[in-house]
This record gives C-alpha cells, sequence and structure tokens, in this order.
C-alpha cells in the first residue's frame, strides 16, 4: 500500500514538474515580455488621454452615471496607481527578471568561450572566407598570425589540432553586455517606479488602518487613521500656504478622500512674487520661504521657482502653482426678483461661505485681480433676412449670454479688471455658479456690466451684459428691473404712452378715448407679458420669448408688422415706466436723447436675458483684499536615484548594442609542401555591416602579407 502511494506521488510530481517548468519558461520568455509591455503601454496611452485623479463630478458629467461606474470599476480615473496596473509592471519585473537570469549565464560563457571546436570543413562552409600559402612554417605562421590580429585589436588564442594549428580571435565580445544592461534597465526602472508608487500607502491602508478623510474642518483637528506619519516612505502631496502663514503638513489626494501627510520641517511663505505677460499669463512666479527643522530647530531661508525646487532632508518641495490665500471681500448686492430696488452690503472671504438668506449660501469660489480678455466689436443684434422672429431672439439671447470674449480673429486684448467667482446653493444642494466682473467693460461701444452664470463645471460661462448708467453704476438698471415687477408703475407707464401717442382728439376721425384706451391695453399687456406676469396661454415666459409665443397667435403673413408695431409700443412704455420709476424715486426725468435711448435698449435686452440668470441676488465687487498663496508639490522619491540609474544601465546598453559589434575569426594553417604551410581564414558576425565586409577585406589583405 506504501509502495503504491509513493509510486503515485512520485508520478503526480513528474507531471506537475513539466507544467511548472512550462510556465517559467513562458514568463521568462521574450513574447510574454513583449505582450505585457504593450498592455501596459496602451494602459499609459488611457491615462494620458484620460485626465487622471480628477473631481468624480467631473467624470459623472463627462461619461454619463453608466460608464461612469464601468471606468471607476476598471480604475481608469487613477491608471498608474490601479492594482491590476501595479500587477501589470510587476510581472514585467518578474517576466523579464527570469529572462535575464536564463539568458545572462549563457551569454557569459559565450563572451569567455573562443569557440575552438570549430574544424576546417566547417570553415569551408563560410561565406567570408580567404586561404592563401605562406613560405613560414605552421608554428611560426601562427604566431605572426597572433600578433599581427592583435594589433588589429583581436583576442586570439593558438589551439594545437590534429596535423593543424587553430588561430581563433574575437573582438566586440562587449556587445552583449548591452542585451543584459537594457533588460537589467527595464527591470531597474520599474521597481523604481513601483518605489514612487503608492503601493506603501496601500498597505498603510490596508495593514494600519489608515483611511482617506472625506469631511472638511481644520487639519489641526483631523484624526490620526487619516494622518501618515514623516516615516512614510514614499509620497507625492500638496499644500497651499497663504502670504504670512505656514504648514507643516501636506494633502495626498485618494479617489474617496484625502490623506494628511506630516512633514519634518514646517514652511512658512514670507512672500509670493509673479509676473504676467500681456496676455495675462503668468511669466515667472516663485516663493520666498523659510524652512524651520522640526528636530533641530534650524532655520533654511529659499526661493522656490518653477524647475527650480528646494531639496531639504529628502524631501523636494516644488512650486506647483498658485491661488487665491483667502481674499477679503466686500461686495454689494441687488435684488433680481420681486419689486425692490434697495442695495445691501455682503461680506465674504475666498474660501469660505457667507450665509445669504434661509433659502441661499453663497461659496466664494475664486477671485482675480485682473483679466485680460478679447473685447473686439461685433454686431450681436443683427437679425438675417428671413430669418423668424422667435429664432432671431433666440440668436441674439446667444449672442447677448455669450462670451465676453466672442470673436477670435480680432485679437483685441485689453485688461478688464478684477472678478469675482462664487457658486449660489439654496437649501437643497442645488447650486448655479457665477463670475462678475468688478469694472464696467467696453463692448460693442457701450458700456456694461459682465455677470457670468453656469449651471455645470464643465460648460463655459455665459454673461449677462448689464448697461452702466450716466454714474456708471448698474443702479438706473436695477430701478427699472425693480419698476418692471410693480403693478401699479405697469399701469401708470401704460397710461402715460397711450395719452403721448394720442395727445389730440378726433383728428384722424373715430372715438379717440376708446383708440387710446386700446393703445393703452397693449401697452399694459406688452409689460406684463415682458415681466413675465402673463397668463398661461404664454407659458409663463418672460422676456422677449414671451412676447414671441404671444405673436405666434397672430397669422405668419402678419407677424413681421405686428412684431414691429408690438416692440415699438414696448419700447415706448418701457421708456415711461424708467420715468415713473425714477419720480417715484425723487429723481428729475433724464433727458429724451440718443445715449439714453441707447442705454433703455441694451437695458431692455439685458432684462430679458436677465431672466435666464437664475439668481435671487445680483452680487457687484465693491472692495478687496488681495491674499495670494503658493502651491507647492512636496515628494519623497526613494525611487528617484533607482530610475536615474536604470536610465544609464539603458543608455549603455542601447551604446553597446548599436556601436559594438562582435566578430569571430579562425585562421586553420596546416603544413604544406618543402616546409611551408596553407592557411585558411573564415570571418562572421551577427549582423553583416558595410564595415564588417571593409574590415575583413583589410584583414583579407594584411594578414597574408609576408613578413
Amino acid at each position: 500500500m506504501s509502495t503504491t502511494s509513493t509510486s503515485t506521488a512520485g508520478i503526480d510530481l513528474q507531471t506537475r514538474r513539466p507544467a511548472f517548468n512550462h510556465f517559467v519558461e513562458l514568463l521568462s520568455s521574450m513574447r510574454f515580455a513583449i505582450a505585457v509591455l504593450v498592455v501596459i503601454a496602451i494602459a499609459a496611452v488611457i491615462g494620458t488621454v484620460m485626465q487622471q485623479n480628477q473631481p468624480m463630478g467631473n467624470y459623472v458629467n463627462q461619461f454619463g452615471p453608466f460608464w461612469f461606474e464601468v471606468f471607476d470599476k476598471l480604475g481608469l480615473y487613477s491608471v498608474y496607481s490601479a492594482w491590476w496596473f501595479l500587477v501589470l509592471m510587476g510581472t514585467l519585473v518578474t517576466s523579464t527578471t527570469l529572462c535575464i537570469v536564463r539568458n545572462t549565464p549563457k551569454m557569459l560563457r559565450d563572451m569567455r568561450s573562443w569557440r575552438e571546436q570549430v574544424r576546417e570543413q566547417s570553415l569551408q562552409n563560410f561565406h567570408d572566407k580567404a586561404d592563401w600559402h605562406s613560405p613560414l612554417p605552421r608554428a611560426a605562421l601562427a604566431q605572426q598570425m597572433l600578433q599581427r590580429l592583435g594589433h588589429a585589436g583581436y583576442q586570439a588564442k593558438l589551439v594545437e589540432k590534429e596535423h593543424a594549428t587553430l588561430v581563433t580571435a574575437k573582438r566586440g565580445a562587449g556587445n552583449k553586455f548591452g542585451y543584459m544592461f537594457a533588460h537589467s534597465a527595464i527591470v531597474i526602472i520599474c521597481i523604481g517606479g513601483l518605489l514612487d508608487s503608492d503601493i506603501p500607502i496601500r498597505l498603510q491602508e490596508w495593514f494600519l488602518g489608515k483611511k482617506p478623510f472625506a469631511g472638511s474642518g481644520l487639519i489641526a483637528k483631523i484624526p490620526a487613521e487619516h494622518r501618515l506619519s514623516t516615516a512614510n516612505p514614499t509620497f507625492r502631496a500638496n499644500t497651499a500656504i497663504p502670504e504670512g502663514q505656514s504648514s507643516n503638513t501636506a494633502v495626498i489626494p485618494r479617489a474617496d478622500g484625502v490623506l494628511i501627510q506630516e512633514l519634518p520641517f514646517t514652511i512658512e511663505l514670507k512672500k509670493f512674487n509673479i509676473d504676467f505677460y500681456s496676455t495675462g499669463m503668468p511669466k515667472l512666479f516663485a516663493s520666498e520661504v523659510e524652512v524651520r527643522d522640526h528636530d533641530t530647530g534650524d532655520k533654511v531661508k529659499a526661493v522656490i521657482e518653477v524647475n527650480k525646487p528646494l531639496i531639504y532632508k529628502g524631501l523636494a518641495v516644488y512650486q506647483s502653482s498658485f491661488e487665491d490665500g483667502g481674499t477679503k471681500l466686500k461686495l454689494k448686492g441687488y435684488p433680481m426678483t420681486g419689486a425692490g430696488a434697495e442695495s445691501f452690503v455682503v461680506d465674504g472671504e475666498v474660501g469660505g461661505s457667507t450665509k445669504l438668506s434661509e433659502e441661499y449660501t453663497v461659496e466664494w469660489s475664486g477671485f482675480r485681480p485682473f483679466n485680460v480678455e478679447n473685447v473686439a466689436t461685433q454686431d450681436a443684434r443683427a437679425v438675417a433676412k428671413g430669418e423668424k422672429l422667435e429664432d432671431s431672439f433666440a440668436r441674439g439671447l446667444d449672442k447677448q449670454l455669450g462670451s465676453a470674449a466672442k470673436n477670435a480673429h480680432n485679437k483685441d486684448l485689453k485688461n478688464v479688471g478684477p472678478s469675482v467667482q462664487y457658486k449660489l446653493r439654496d437649501k437643497t444642494g442645488q447650486a448655479r455658479e457665477f463670475q462678475n466682473y468688478m469694472q464696467p467693460v467696453s463692448l460693442e461701444g457701450v458700456t456694461v456690466f459682465l455677470a457670468g452664470v453656469r449651471a455645470n463645471p464643465n460648460d463655459p460661462f455665459s454673461y449677462l451684459r448689464i448697461p452702466a448708467d450716466d454714474n456708471h453704476t448698474v443702479g438706473e438698471w436695477m430701478r427699472i428691473r425693480a419698476a418692471l415687477q410693480q403693478p401699479a408703475l405697469r399701469q401708470l407707464a401704460a397710461e402715460r404712452y397711450a395719452r403721448r401717442a394720442m395727445p389730440a382728439a378726433g383728428a384722424q376721425g373715430g372715438n379717440p378715448d376708446a383708440l387710446r384706451g386700446q393703445l393703452q391695453e397693449s401697452a399694459l399687456r406688452g409689460l406684463t407679458l415682458f415681466a413675465g406676469a402673463g397668463d398661461s396661454a404664454t407659458g409663463n415666459q418672460a422676456g422677449f420669448i414671451a412676447i414671441s409665443r404671444f405673436l405666434e397667435k397672430v397669422p405668419e403673413a402678419e407677424q413681421g408688422k405686428a412684431a414691429d408695431i408690438f416692440m415699438k409700443i414696448l419700447n415706448g412704455s418701457m421708456w415711461e415706466l424708467w420715468q415713473a420709476a425714477r419720480e417715484k424715486a425723487g429723481l428729475a426725468p433724464v433727458a429724451g436723447d440718443e445715449t439714453h435711448g441707447r442705454f433703455l435698449q441694451l437695458a431692455t435686452n439685458a432684462l430679458s436675458d436677465s431672466f435666464l440668470y437664475g439668481a435671487p441676488v445680483f452680487l457687484q465687487l465693491d472692495e478687496y483684499t488681495e491674499i495670494k498663496a503658493s502651491v507647492f508639490q512636496v515628494t519623497k522619491s526613494p525611487g528617484k536615484s533607482v530610475v536615474y540609474l536604470g536610465c544609464l544601465f539603458l543608455t549603455l546598453g542601447v551604446f553597446a548594442m548599436f556601436y559594438i559589434r562582435e566578430r569571430r575569426l579562425w585562421i586553420w594553417i596546416k603544413d604544406g609542401n618543402e616546409g611551408a604551410s596553407h592557411a585558411l581564414m573564415a570571418m562572421s558576425t551577427q549582423r553583416k555591416t558595410l564595415d564588417f565586409q571593409k574590415e575583413f577585406e583589410e584583414l583579407k589583405q594584411k594578414l597574408p602579407q609576408p613578413a
């Protein structure tokens, strides 16, 4: 029984060994390593094309919920730290290492070998061969060949054969070092990359209970389970430091939060310097810092610039970028809904939030001290021939709400001053993002205030253009907006317009009071529709869209004429509404000149667009105290030196493979007649080139020459 069991176990072991040997042979084969390298290259292409380590919300908006989940499971949002990518790298290292282990001893033996087992018949079969007769005896000729080959740069050796002497020589055997160095370089570079990967951080998450922090609050109060010690062997983290402040931690972004990396020193930003090109792009930015060592208390002053990092205690501090460091803002708010027109003061700080009301909170996301824009002139209100009324309104609305610099062919660049960016979030968590310019901008020959809005972070801003009044403010436009929402003022404006349009009685016949009443009714309907207070027949729309919906009821053949009449009535009514609003505020009427007529036209356009603004308030920047912040990238890269070593090996390997050519040469010498001798020379190489042929011809001429 025991004998049978032993025999069965031996058979199983013999069966498993060939399978294991086949697996090792496959793993160590060059074709397998190339296949893995191709997959890694494809993954690198994906990681290059797809932006890595972005906020997850950006990927949801870009790919949609379904593909977001698919790509998330595949780890495509952080390809280079995905588990499968690290497995591929490890497999490539293993495969290439086994290939080196298997082939290096053979190559070393071949380099040391003289290949002295050749025979005369085999030399006769070489393509590059030559033979000659010499009056010298065999021994003397062999010594002469040995000496001449040495002068030609060959290592040579004499081997005595039966009735013959073999001179075997070699040159360029170091060519095989190229293969060994090149393959070793792949292993070394991959190991360096793995050392600088997030494997050590993953190990701490798996075995030491470290977890990414997904909340908010002060860094100093974040629990220890979300913090990595200074003993962390490798990391790549960021820290943003405002001017005059310091930091001794950095943030490592993770897919589901951040980890806090403790630093062995404190960085204090003394001053941040920045210089710009005329286009507004930063030309140079640098940080004057002071580093205080936690262990010794020593302080080191340095200037960190782009591509000029600070190296301290094995850590590299790079100038990554810059951002706002908490600029203090003071803004003036104006209602954008209802009949109120009184302004109010709002204070904020970039990076913080301000409670605006029970319904809304302002999150201050950015501030720019100046903005260089293309403010080229263009006609934004031209209506194409044959265009439908509603299409012309929509196109005009698009141009009105379009970019602040649409004309890409006219490079009329100009600094339009400071701007503030913020999000207005309601109590349900929904938010729209806004960008408002502090100063009025001259566009299309008029001065307007730009108020940008977007609902999606990936979308460009669309800009509402509020015309500046005589005092270069938005006050008059806000007055007209508020008046438009007051039924009493709309009624008064309609009455005044009808009275002004039909001052005389009976000149054209008919009942003047009835005609005036009809005109007043039409004016009131136009103001009501424009204000968005119409009936459900217009879909509760406002502005020009509501008027276009109303005019759809008119027969198509008469729509053009009806639109002209209706717009004239609306323009006249808006003028009376403006005057009535000023009268109510105790102000004198404005002059009925071309300047104010143009202002009212732009104000009407902006009022129509304002119904798409989507915010209950308009916030205009009034004052600010700018505070800059420098963003540093702090790295600990033990694999960097390893990668440099691998690059050196790769350079040496490529040089050896391409510039060192291995050549082998044999001379078979045997006795001839009357003390003379006969020599047969053959030469070979791995890659035949013109240089090889030239060298062979030279040796073919020189070696047979008499002494």
